[in-house]
């Protein structure tokens, strides 16, 4: 049975932005729009805006994204809100457990830092300062032989956009055998600090990164522009650096290329995965 032959693909969209504004959602949806057009399938998605209105999809979907938002990994614990997230990732583990048509998720940024403290990936920590811009991130052995990264260079670029990250300490390996560290931040020899987690695999089935997969040069342009993020990169980067990045959104290897392979790579999977069930 090709995918083309099942029913339609469903995709759910979690919103995990808390209704600040973004361009992040709007990302996602074009990738899944253009993703459709291009391969002809019929895939449709519905979005479930998690933090500010309590929605979350059912185990019924097919595909699901969590996406970026602002704010602390750990301000949801205890509230229903993050109590239906965690559950979520528990339901769709479950599936993959009993099933053969497996369910695979992508979480981007706040919703990658919560599934690592959810699953005790590496530590959580608040950065001493913003992380904001256009920068390269390295694939480790394992992120070289990982799918979703078919196709980029290593190092790729792609946009930062965190006050929290997740480190590993003392460069111990994770303890939970299953999850793989797929990418980190470039090493800084100069700064006495831990190389960010950027991308780890928990199962077969769900991945996810800190970077932003689904930004693309329209959204980050408007970001960059803003005259206070402009001032935020100057004072910690230069302002040769917020130069550079203004001038590397029109180079289609960088964050382009980054957007037109990691998210499709994922949704290529997935799809395979049903059509091999």
């Amino acid at each position: 049975m090709s995918v083309t032959d099942r029913k339609k693909i469903r995709v759910a969209v979690i919103d995990m932005n808390n209704g600040a504004p973004n361009q992040g959602m709007r990302g996602i949806q074009e990738i899944l729009l253009h993703y459709a057009a291009d391969t002809g399938l019929d895939l449709s998605y519905d979005i479930f805006d998690l933090r500010q209105k309590g929605e979350i999809p059912s185990i019924d979907y097919d595909i699901f994204i969590s996406s970026g938002g602002p704010g602390d990994p750990f301000e949801g614990v205890g509230k229903q809100w993050d109590n239906d997230f965690c559950d979520l990732l528990d339901q769709i583990a479950q599936h993959n457990k009993l099933n053969e048509h497996k369910k695979h998720g992508f979480l981007i940024c706040h919703s990658f830092q919560m599934a690592c403290r959810k699953y005790n990936v590496g530590k959580v920590i608040r950065r001493k300062s913003t992380a904001f811009g256009i920068f390269p991130v390295f694939l480790t052995a394992e992120g070289e032989d990982d799918l979703i990264f078919d196709g980029l260079p290593n190092p790729f670029y792609t946009v930062d956009s965190r006050d929290w990250q997740v480190v590993n300490p003392d460069d111990v390996l994770f303890s939970n055998s299953d999850v793989q560290v797929l990418a980190i931040e470039k090493e800084r020899p100069h700064v006495d600090l831990e190389r960010c987690v950027m991308a780890v695999r928990f199962s077969n089935e769900l991945v996810g990164t800190q970077f932003h997969p689904e930004a693309d040069p329209v959204g980050m342009k408007m970001y960059l522009l803003q005259e206070e993020k402009k001032q935020a990169i100057i004072a910690n980067h230069g302002e040769q650096k917020y130069n550079d990045m203004l001038s590397s959104l029109d180079d289609p290897q960088r964050i382009r290329l980054t957007q037109q392979v990691v998210l499709p790579n994922f949704l290529n999977r997935a799809i395979n995965a049903l059509q091999e069930a």
